[in-house]
């Protein structure tokens, strides 16, 4: 669901720069490489490409957006940056772990312009 994700800056998807990958798929309470259908919970760590990376915060609200409109309702869906490959990752993975924040950036007009351009297919 996520790999086609555009990357905000670049021509590229997530992954194809390798910010999502498969074996970063887990589920949140058991460390399998996948989701947990049964617990109905989902968690992402995607790698932004540089330590700092000005759009970690846009491309995890972007795959979170993407996994909350794809998947049921019943699942809770962890998003957060792997760790060590940010400079701001408390920060970021703070800011998508709120619910209220999270609420509050997609109200912003532009902002939800932008995500939604992240999850369009290129032509």
């Amino acid at each position: 669901l996520i790999r086609s994700i555009n990357d905000p800056e670049h021509p590229l998807t997530l992954e194809e720069l390798n910010v999502v990958e498969q074996v970063r798929v887990k589920a949140i309470s058991v460390c399998f490489q996948q989701v947990n259908d049964a617990e109905s919970t989902v968690a992402v760590e995607f790698t932004p490409t540089i330590p700092h990376c000005s759009m970690a915060t846009l491309i995890g609200l972007s795959i979170k957006v993407k996994l909350i409109r794809s998947l049921p309702e019943r699942f809770k869906v962890d998003v957060h940056i792997t760790p060590g490959t940010h400079a701001s990752e408390h920060a970021v993975n703070k800011q998508l772990a709120d619910k209220e924040r999270v609420a509050a950036a997609l109200e912003n007009s532009h902002l939800l312009e932008v995500v939604n351009q992240c999850l369009s297919a290129r032509s």
